[in-house]
């Protein structure tokens, strides 16, 4: 059996991702579009929309940035096309790392060690996929009864829900940090780097108002680069 490296980046794969991440471009036309058209019904003007999708780009640099690190380290394992549609889809590279990483377990091997093979690749890529089809099932399913379990939790009260999902988040933060002590500390590290240069830019800023805009993309931008580096 030839190399599976030659299957994972075989050009019937790469002519298989190419429609589907077109979508994803297609889809991210057409919302920017509506939302242009949908300013013309408020008092925002042309300006403010062209000044918000620039806050906006600047802001997504910083989690791109991850993303394209996890990229290298996954098109190297399991080809380029693969890797292309699935965090094209998804964007949330550490999901699909683990994702892959336990589809290579499923088969008694390391991810990307030598024992890798095209049955590992084969598992990886299932394991990936049915990853994926849980959360787009609740949200096709679900997203429209959320209010109706917001109201219920919170009656109706805002501020009550933003301190829950405040809570929630920080849960989050500290099991992260308690179940993986190493990635846990390097993650705390990135956010603490970023909310002391936040703090520090919104200062600047007061003296440079046109910087504030694009304090959260520059603050996001350098954790991650922490991140990396750590």
């Amino acid at each position: 059996m030839k190399d599976y490296l030659e299957i994972a980046n075989d050009p019937i794969l790469w002519i298989m991702a190419i429609p589907a991440v077109a979508m994803v471009g297609i889809q991210a036309y057409l919302f920017s579009k509506r939302a242009i058209k949908a300013s013309e019904t408020t008092s925002l003007t042309k300006e403010q929309c062209k000044k918000a999708f620039k806050v906006g780009a600047v802001s997504a640099i910083g989690p791109s940035l991850s993303v394209f690190v996890v990229m290298l380290g996954m098109m190297a394992v399991i080809g380029g096309p693969i890797t292309w549609l699935r965090l094209s889809f998804i964007g949330a590279a550490p999901t699909e790392l683990t994702a892959s990483t336990i589809g290579a377990k499923a088969m008694g091997v390391e991810f990307g060690s030598p024992e890798y093979d095209v049955t590992a690749f084969a598992s990886s890529v299932w394991t990936m996929t049915l990853n994926g089809c849980g959360w787009l099932l609740f949200c096709g399913l679900f997203t429209n009864k959320l209010d109706k379990l917001q109201d219920k939790i919170a009656g109706g009260d805002t501020a009550l829900m933003g301190q829950i999902c405040g809570a929630a988040i920080l849960g989050t933060a500290s099991y992260l940090v308690m179940s993986n002590s190493k990635a846990g500390i390097d993650r705390f590290v990135a956010a603490l780097v970023s909310a002391i240069v936040m703090v520090i830019l919104d200062k600047v800023s007061d003296k440079a108002p046109k910087l504030k805009e694009y304090n959260l993309g520059i603050s996001m931008i350098i954790g991650m680069f922490i991140a990396v580096l750590v």
